[in-house]
């Protein structure tokens, strides 16, 4: 799911032009987002538009005002506007807010966080923990242990570096760098010292025991007593937490338990734990724990479900109810490390991934609790509805679902009937009008069906059609995914290097729109991942090693 409301907003020139300026407001929004992880403002264009009026001009004194009129109603911010011209010739603001050192606020107390598109007010005890969770010196960057870069444990550093510079999410300016340059980059190291992340990532076991908080696994299984009957323990300190979760994984054979299905269904042999979603479970809680507090990390297996406890509360502005589309990343830098080695997603939390495998596997969503000194995830092993596999294994290859659908259809799927308020509490949505980007198409497509109006309104799957898997509609790749033509178009390219769009265009798919080709080789393009020579109908394209 997507950052744009977590990272950016728009908003009208007129929110800072004239007798409608609204400056309180666009300074409680700025200090929401110095107090999260930093965002951008774009000033002069409007909600739901990607440009400004074409004629837009933005007046020559608005950025001296900017930072004056801000200035006066905030402490510990800083703004950095600048006028920008869009493709279509009008002028806009980007005024970019980073992350505060300081715990900002306005000038009369009041304190805000950025939490998905929103700016909450922070009250009570939870600013104590916005000023200790904003410290000017994040605990992943400190240097306190005094270890030197010569003390790095080399096999860990050069599989790591080889990792990094093999990511495709990786820029090409940065694979170049120099193997210090690249430690430094990431955090890992400052001046002949390793970082905090750097001797938890790479250092030597005896310097990551002297962490005290480096994360610590206990795998325990229990019987349908309640009893114990076997303990894995992680506590030798030898591994960094990237190499743990390829351990566990590998080391606790219950995981790889596998269920037989009746024959007919689309998968007849599916896992009693996804490992996408215990893969998704334990990053999260070597990510997202607090560095800062000791206590061990704990997989219960009971013969019914699996439980994940971490030490620690969620972050501030997470909860049980928000997890869905929210993110706040505790460790900023551990996640950018995570993301770039692809064992992450830096958009979310990675519970929109678990809902998405658990709910397509015919599976009750994840249950989270969170206590003052710890948070707990149970993903349950029992398949509900075995038919549900098949059904959204077909709908996904008849209409290129996204996300979103198959979240939404999976749900539905299990139940008899959900009312819209229940569904919108399901998917911890606002609004019942904010279903409309989850239902809309799997209601034109006619997978889901409604009865009644406003909140009463009843959303099912026809159970004559989860067991059938007669849909009308037929598989196309008009509907696909720009990130999965992306994915196909740079595949295309690595067997078939110097093709003409034209000759790419056939190859992944005649029915696709050839403006849909164009904007994923022009995405590939801007991520580094595809270049090209020759201009118009000469032009040739071939992907990157």
């Amino acid at each position: 799911m997507s950052l744009e409301g977590q990272l950016l907003d728009q908003k009208s020139l007129r929110a800072v032009t004239g007798k409608t300026a609204d400056w309180n407001e666009i300074a409680k929004d700025c200090i929401a987002f110095a107090n999260a992880t930093g965002g951008r403002l774009l000033l002069g264009i409007e909600d739901g538009q990607s440009e400004p009026p074409a004629d837009q001009r933005v007046p020559p004194d608005l950025p001296d005002t900017l930072r004056r009129k801000l200035a006066e109603r905030t402490v510990n911010m800083t703004v950095l506007p600048d006028v920008t011209i869009a493709p279509n010739g009008g002028q806009y603001i980007e005024l970019l807010i980073p992350r505060a050192m300081a715990v900002a606020s306005t000038t009369d107390g009041r304190y805000f966080l950025r939490v998905a598109d929103q700016s909450k007010p922070v009250t009570g005890d939870d600013v104590m923990r916005l000023a200790s969770e904003r410290s000017a010196l994040p605990w992943e960057t400190q240097t306190t242990l005094h270890v030197p870069r010569t003390e790095i444990d080399p096999a860990k550093r050069d599989k790591l570096l080889e990792a990094l510079r093999a990511s495709d999410r990786v820029k090409p300016s940065v694979k170049e760098k120099s193997d210090d340059e690249l430690l430094d980059h990431y955090q890992l190291a400052q001046g002949p010292n390793l970082t905090n992340l750097g001797v938890l990532s790479l250092g030597r076991h005896h310097h990551r025991a002297q962490l005290t908080t480096a994360p610590v696994i206990q795998f325990i299984k229990y019987d349908e007593h309640g009893q114990k009957v076997n303990k894995l323990v992680w506590d030798d300190h030898t591994q960094s937490p990237m190499e743990l979760i390829e351990a566990v994984w590998q080391e606790v054979p219950d995981f790889r338990e596998r269920y037989e299905l009746p024959d007919g269904l689309y998968r007849q042999n599916v896992p009693a734990f996804d490992e996408i979603v215990v893969r998704e479970l334990l990053v999260n809680a070597l990510v997202h724990r607090p560095y800062t507090q000791r206590g061990d990390i704990f997989l219960n297996l009971h013969p019914d479900r699996l439980e994940v406890v971490n030490p620690g509360p969620l972050p501030l502005g997470v909860s049980p109810q928000n997890v869905l589309h929210t993110t706040v990343r505790r460790n900023e830098h551990l996640a950018r490390l995570f993301h770039d080695l692809k064992l992450m997603e830096r958009e979310g939390s990675g519970f929109d991934k678990i809902f998405e495998v658990l709910l397509s596997q015919g599976r009750p969503a994840p249950e989270l609790i969170e206590t003052h000194d710890r948070v707990q995830v149970t993903v349950r092993r029992r398949i509900l509805k075995p038919e549900v596999i098949d059904f959204i294994a077909k709908a996904d290859q008849t209409y290129q679902l996204t996300q979103r659908e198959r979240i939404a259809l999976g749900l539905l799927a299990q139940h008899d009937a959900l009312t819209a308020r229940e569904l919108v509490t399901s998917l911890e949505l606002p609004s019942v009008e904010a279903l409309q980007p989850w239902l809309k198409r799997l209601l034109d497509w006619q997978l889901v069906q409604s009865a009644g109006r406003t909140q009463a309104t009843r959303y099912f799957v026809d159970p004559s059609l989860l067991r059938s898997l007669q849909f009308t509609g037929e598989t196309t790749l008009k509907r696909i995914e720009p990130h999965r033509l992306a994915a196909l178009v740079l595949e295309d390219l690595q067997r078939y290097p110097r093709s003409a769009i034209s000759d790419i265009h056939q190859r992944v798919g005649g029915e696709i729109h050839p403006k849909q080709v164009k904007r994923a080789l022009e995405e590939l393009i801007e991520r580094g991942e595809v270049r090209f020579e020759g201009n118009k109908r000469w032009r040739r394209y071939w992907a990157l090693a």
